[in-house]
């Protein structure tokens, strides 16, 4: 396509389709400014004219690249080109986990909560921002080559103080959303929990929870049927991750985990093997969310909406209409006379069949009429009291009071409400404000700092860190003659410390023995070896021995060569120079009217010529009054260095002389 050839921004060269969503496609590109590779997500053609999905492009790159975490995919830069907007990001080599399950099916189980762990870490950075991802799934997370995740896609993620205009689309993927998604209801982080918990359920079991034909019957049973529990499906799952991942897909958000940071905590406690503090859940049916209080204890095989007390319920747009008009019907009641009993069955299949319709129109279209809407008064920063009493005031009724801890409002005091009052935000009249209160300061949380040193290599120290809740700070090497090579030498903080969760600990590797290569003495003089060992490290100790070869006050040999540990003592043997011998009787040279005297180098009377080079036989047949022949052969067929005498006869006047090449 020629968009290929495009040059974005005047820096992103584009180079291939990688991908494509709802709303983008994403091109491998080339950012020549910096020379680096990077995903391009460009929006499609016929949403670029469209100012609601420009500007929840927009809101997109701007939400995405404020948020920095090792689990999220790094957002460098956006901008318009044209008529089209587009977002630079990251790019990553690896595979979705979606792909990932379906070649290898269900994970080891303390796998699952490792990815569990960090898709946590992922959402704990979103949430702090304000910002709900609203479409975890596992083709959105990004298994890296290393084993890591990053969640990607914050294409429909919507920040809490977003202006845009709200909608009644039921956004995201039906096996994954949450039945408050499904209702069309207000989003908050214990969304983005349960979807999590189906993501960990599906790679736990290797097979998503609910499935059906089609997108609405499988979001049906998001809100109406009960998970089969995981151990069921597959024996390998244990009991505490069961609790977890079940607990995660409560019906009701209350009955969930409350923050990512909370699921993080549980799932890495399971991780390091401590116990597990989850309690079974919760086996029944109700009206979530919609203000009821009666459940019904469901069967395994039959799962449907319970009889709720009341009709009353926390509308949010259209939604208030549907989930009155599907719990004004129990029908359950119509099934209590005998099986030949025809007429009980027509009114529970006729209900059954207007409920469900009524669900899927408004899921569809959203065609239900909203109530009166009024503005939602806003509370944050008041007393509880009083903060209840302006909602009333307004209107409004007050909703589910939770506690949650703050740094910035005092005990007592609204530091959320839901929903929100940003802007000029409206919602129907008698509906429900959820308020959090402020319980004060929260205390930190804290854990054990585990002893690396028992760690086999760099890689199981870094898991070890996880599995405890830490992150692994610096990290350096040094040579050690105590520590096995790739072991941990020393860590700080120190084993067994108690710090707080999240905090970053420093150790060092070993690279083994610390050795360093003995310096070649040859040549030098006492004086020169004594500085070259200093200098690489080492002792010396000196020795001395006769040679006729080395010159007086020079290096002979040494002893150990090779690569030896720093500080080892090398002893340097240092030539006293020749060994004086008695006077010998001088014997006269062969003249051509003697007899030859031939010498082989062995035991030759007339001259000796054993270890010498060349030059050094040629200045001894010299004194000698003697002349000297050379010629040349292989010297390590007999062991003798090359330019070194192998052999050599004597005739006459002449010494011919065998040298090694």
């Amino acid at each position: 396509m020629a968009q290929q050839q495009n040059l974005l921004g005047g820096r992103y060269l584009l180079k291939d389709k990688v991908g494509a969503g709802g709303m983008a496609s994403v091109y491998r590109a080339v950012d020549q400014v910096l020379d680096r590779t990077v995903a391009v997500k460009i929006m499609l053609p016929q949403y670029a004219s469209d100012a609601t999905f420009a500007a929840r492009f927009k809101q997109e790159a701007q939400a995405a690249a404020g948020l920095s975490s090792p689990y999220i995919v790094g957002v460098y830069d956006w901008g318009k080109d044209g008529d089209t907007y587009y977002i630079v990001m990251e790019y990553l080599r690896g595979t979705d986990l979606k792909s990932g399950i379906r070649s290898h099916g269900a994970l080891d189980p303390k796998k699952v909560a490792q990815i569990g762990s960090q898709i946590c870490g992922a959402l704990s950075v979103a949430h702090k921002h304000e910002i709900i991802h609203r479409d975890i799934k596992p083709q959105n997370i990004m298994v890296l080559p290393d084993g890591n995740i990053k969640v990607m896609d914050f294409g429909i993620a919507r920040a809490k103080n977003s202006h845009l205009t709200q909608d009644n689309n039921v956004l995201g993927t039906a096996h994954y959303v949450s039945p408050e998604q499904t209702r069309g209801q207000e989003l908050g982080p214990t969304s983005d929990i349960y979807s999590l918990g189906v993501v960990m359920y599906e790679c736990a079991t290797g097979k998503v929870p609910f499935d059906g034909d089609d997108a609405i019957s499988v979001a049906l049973k998001q809100v109406n049927e009960l998970p089969v529990p995981p151990s069921q499906v597959n024996p390998n799952v244990d009991g505490d991750l069961e609790r977890i991942i079940l607990r995660c897909m409560e019906k009701d958000p209350a009955n969930r985990f409350q923050t990512a940071d909370e699921l993080r905590r549980v799932l890495n406690s399971y991780l390091a093997g401590r116990t597990v503090d989850v309690p079974e859940p919760t086996r029944v049916i109700g009206a979530a969310g919609a203000g009821a209080t009666t459940t019904r204890v469901m069967s395994d095989s039959t799962q449907a909406m319970a009889r709720p007390v009341n009709t009353t319920s926390r509308p949010v747009g259209g939604a208030a209409a549907v989930n009155t008009q599907a719990r004004q019907f129990d029908t359950s009641s119509y099934n209590t006379k005998p099986e030949g009993s025809g007429k009980g069955k027509i009114v529970a299949a006729v209900v059954a069949v207007v409920a469900v319709v009524a669900i899927a129109i408004f899921a569809v279209s959203g065609l239900f009429a909203p109530a009166e809407q009024v503005i939602i008064p806003a509370v944050v920063g008041m007393e509880q009291e009083v903060a209840e009493a302006t909602i009333r005031q307004n209107g409004f009724e007050v909703g589910d009071v939770t506690p949650g801890a703050s740094d910035e409002y005092p005990e007592g005091t609204v530091i959320e409400q839901h929903p929100t009052a940003d802007g000029v935000q409206t919602a129907a009249k008698g509906s429900e404000i959820d308020i959090v209160v402020s319980s004060g300061p929260e205390e930190a949380a804290t854990t054990k700092v585990p002893d690396l040193s028992q760690a086999e290599n760099e890689e199981d120290a870094r898991n070890m860190l996880i599995a405890a809740g830490l992150e692994a700070g610096s990290v350096t090497q040094e040579g050690s003659d105590t520590v096995e090579e790739g072991k941990i030498i020393s860590q700080s903080p120190d084993a067994n410390e108690e710090v707080e969760e999240g905090s970053k600990v420093d150790f060092v590797i070993s690279l083994g023995p610390d050795t360093t290569p003995v310096p070649d003495l040859t040549g030098m003089t006492e004086s020169q070896a004594r500085n070259a060992l200093t200098d690489a490290g080492f002792g010396m100790s000196r020795d001395e021995a006769y040679s006729d070869t080395v010159d007086e006050g020079y290096v002979v040999s040494w002893n150990p060569s090779g690569s030896q540990e720093s500080g080892t003592e090398i002893t340097v043997v240092i030539s006293l120079g020749p060994e004086e011998s008695e006077p010998e009787t001088p014997t006269t040279p062969n003249t051509p009217d003697s007899p030859e005297t031939p010498s082989t180098g062995e035991g030759s009377s007339d001259i000796d010529l054993t270890g010498m080079t060349k030059a050094e036989a040629e200045r001894a047949i010299g004194a000698a009054g003697l002349t000297a022949s050379f010629s040349y052969a292989d010297g390590t067929q007999v062991g003798v260095d090359p330019d070194h005498v192998i052999s050599w006869t004597v005739s006459g006047s002449t010494v011919s002389v065998v040298v090694a090449w």
